[in-house]
């Protein structure tokens, strides 16, 4: 099965000239996320996680499920203001932006191998400040997961020095 090909591409969303990925149609097709799953969780093994951190909001969708898989403690990172105790925030920028994310301040124990999900890996902004959230907690490694990478926007090189692993490649 093509999981790129149940992706549909909106263009000039949410501002012009930007091209997105709504994953929907691949929410919408049990069999595709089915695939997708079975796929991610193959990759998501590999790295031994101890936590999962995924990023809102469509991070969630996968993080939430391999926790579930893998029998691991579940992380989210919010946008500012969704969190009801003590945070940790980190700002950074999007293609049509800018935004704030927060982590509890007790949301994992110390030196963990986490793994980080989202559903695509862009110029590597969002991921790169979940990464710092991350942080204060001393992990022992941190993986990185995307469904899709955006490779003309070039993220993995600013999360170089990260294990990357992502499914589709566009």
């Amino acid at each position: 099965m093509n999981i790129k090909d149940k992706i549909r591409i909106v263009l000039d969303f949410p501002t012009p000239g930007v091209q997105f990925y709504d994953i929907t149609t691949l929410l919408n097709d049990a069999e595709a996320f089915q695939e997708t799953t079975r796929r991610m969780l193959a990759l998501a093994e590999k790295h031994n996680p101890e936590v999962i951190v995924a990023l809102e909001s469509r991070g969630f969708f996968f993080g939430t499920v391999l926790a579930n898989l893998l029998k691991l403690p579940f992380v989210p990172v919010r946008k500012k203001g969704k969190l009801p105790f003590k945070t940790y925030q980190e700002a950074y920028f999007l293609e049509y932006g800018s935004a704030t994310m927060e982590i509890h301040v007790d949301a994992m124990p110390e030196n963990k191998r986490v793994l980080i999900v989202d559903d695509v890996l862009a110029t590597g902004g969002s991921m790169t400040s979940a990464v710092n959230l991350v942080s204060h907690f001393h992990p022992q490694s941190i993986s990185l997961l995307f469904l899709m990478e955006l490779e003309g926007l070039k993220g993995r090189k600013k999360l170089a020095k990260y294990s990357i692993d992502s499914l589709i490649t566009v």
